[in-house]
């Protein structure tokens, strides 16, 4: 059987102990300020975006992974006769499955990428990374753990709290308008991935720590139904009590072996803007 590669775009936000436990190749998204491309989590992070972005009172634009970098991994592997998982943010969101694809089909080594569309972002395709990661521990062929990944990929529960609406207007996905009403308003909306695409679920109000906490106890229920190998926290920036309460919280619910805190990419913070929280899980 021929060795399995996992190659991820940099949306999918798993720690850096993770990525390097499960031998995981990064290809960066690109993050566009004044008319210059970065590469996520390579030239640029989320600390430099919200500097630059609250300076100029704009969001970056971003892009898909190149076609260069992404020809670079795959031809490496290609190589290596290896077989690759490759996963990516949700078509819905963004081009990068068609460049992997493309990418694949001008090497004609398809027959050897299967591109997964995560149908999800952030920690949503990091939960189907780490499955994926386990089923070729237990020895299935990547066209297996491909089907398998599919197949349980409508049982990922991904949402987050924005503290800000800004981010949101200034990038376009809501309005101005929308914007500085919710903002004046505290409106502080729950973000649900489904289908993989974004909609407003719940619409909380008050100070963004008291608000992360009603969101994390709104979600008990389906806590408690959830796959117990592992929950993620995933933040921009949220304060580390704040977090830390989240993390107590799972805790006392005595049912995730794995509660992991992880930082949002370059490329989803700037998007979600500073203070964003979300908790992220398999349902069982």
């Amino acid at each position: 059987m021929n060795k399995i590669k996992i190659i991820t775009d940099s949306s999918s936000d798993l720690s850096p102990e993770q990525i390097r436990e499960n031998d995981i190749d990064v290809d960066p998204l690109c993050i566009i300020m004044d008319d210059k491309s970065y590469l996520d989590g390579l030239d640029t992070d989320s600390t430099e975006i919200f500097k630059w972005a609250d300076a100029n009172k704009t969001t970056p634009k971003t892009a898909a992974i190149t076609y260069e970098k992404t020809k670079e991994m795959i031809e490496k592997y290609k190589n290596e006769g290896a077989d690759i998982l490759f996963f990516c943010i949700s078509e819905d969101m963004s081009t990068c499955c068609n460049v992997a694809r493309m990418v694949a089909e001008d090497l004609e080594y398809d027959d050897h990428v299967f591109v997964i569309n995560s149908m999800n972002l952030s920690t949503g395709i990091g939960l189907q990374i780490l499955y994926a990661a386990r089923l070729i521990k237990e020895g299935k062929s990547a066209s297996e753990i491909a089907a398998l990944v599919n197949e349980r990929r409508s049982k990922v529960r991904a949402s987050f709290v924005v503290d800000t609406l800004t981010y949101l207007g200034r990038g376009g996905r809501c309005s101005t308008a929308t914007a500085l009403l919710g903002n004046t308003l505290k409106l502080k909306p729950e973000i649900v991935v489904e289908e993989g695409k974004m909609h407003v679920a719940k619409k909380y109000r008050g100070s963004q720590d008291k608000v992360i906490l009603k969101y994390v106890n709104d979600l008990k229920e389906e806590l408690l139904k959830a796959d117990p190998t592992q929950v993620f926290i995933t933040h921009s920036h949220a304060s580390e009590d704040v977090v830390n309460k989240v993390k107590e919280y799972l805790e006392e619910l005595n049912i995730f072996e794995n509660i992991t805190e992880t930082k949002a990419s370059g490329v989803i913070s700037s998007h979600c803007g500073p203070g964003t929280l979300g908790v992220l899980f398999y349902e069982k």
